[in-house]
């Protein structure tokens, strides 16, 4: 395991390009939720030839649906949702989009992978089952987009020090195969 990287977000190429796969991050700044619901209304949008509703060129998309928040809070319990689901439109939000990192849980597919080098895109991964903590970091939550679709809205999260460990960098590196290499010798 590394040391402990802080980085700011929205963060540019170099940034991705300086993360390494099984580097322990904590991100500050900006992030947008989206989950299933959203990224279909998003590439839905894009095949009708239609502008996006948000810019999302250059962002993470943390793959989010929190729950309600309890008076005086800022948002519910906001633990990340599977990854695989948003697999079949990946590739456009990274080729298309542009954006430059995810944030979810699990393994991703090879079209994803694939599109993440070609792109220069990173993939992160938090904690499943600490939603309670991950929302700790979380300062405040505005809806962007699609309001209609309640906690699968797009949303603009404000985050201070949210916890991540890169999955998968830009050059195709998955921690999910070489964290797991020691182990599989015992």
């Amino acid at each position: 395991m590394s040391d402990i990287k802080k980085i700011q977000a929205p963060f540019d190429k170099e940034v991705v390009k300086s993360l390494k796969a099984g580097d322990n991050i904590l991100i500050s700044g900006t992030i947008i939720a989206a989950r299933d619901a959203a990224h279909k209304a998003l590439i839905e949008t894009l095949q009708r030839g239609e502008s996006l509703p948000v810019k999302l060129a250059g962002e993470t998309i943390y793959y989010l649906g929190p729950s309600p928040a309890k008076p005086g809070e800022v948002i519910g319990a906001a633990g990340p949702t599977t990854s695989g689901r948003m697999d079949k439109y990946t590739p456009t939000m990274i080729n298309e989009v542009g954006i430059n990192g995810m944030i979810g849980k699990g393994y991703r597919s090879q079209d994803v992978v694939d599109a993440m080098k070609k792109s220069g895109c990173v993939y992160m991964v938090a904690i499943g089952g600490a939603g309670a903590l991950i929302s700790q970091s979380i300062k405040k939550y505005e809806v962007l987009a699609y309001p209609e679709l309640g906690p699968e809205a797009i949303a603009r999260l404000t985050v201070e020090d949210f916890p991540a460990i890169v999955a998968i960098d830009c050059e195709g590196n998955n921690f999910y195969e070489v964290g797991q290499e020691p182990y599989k010798k015992i």
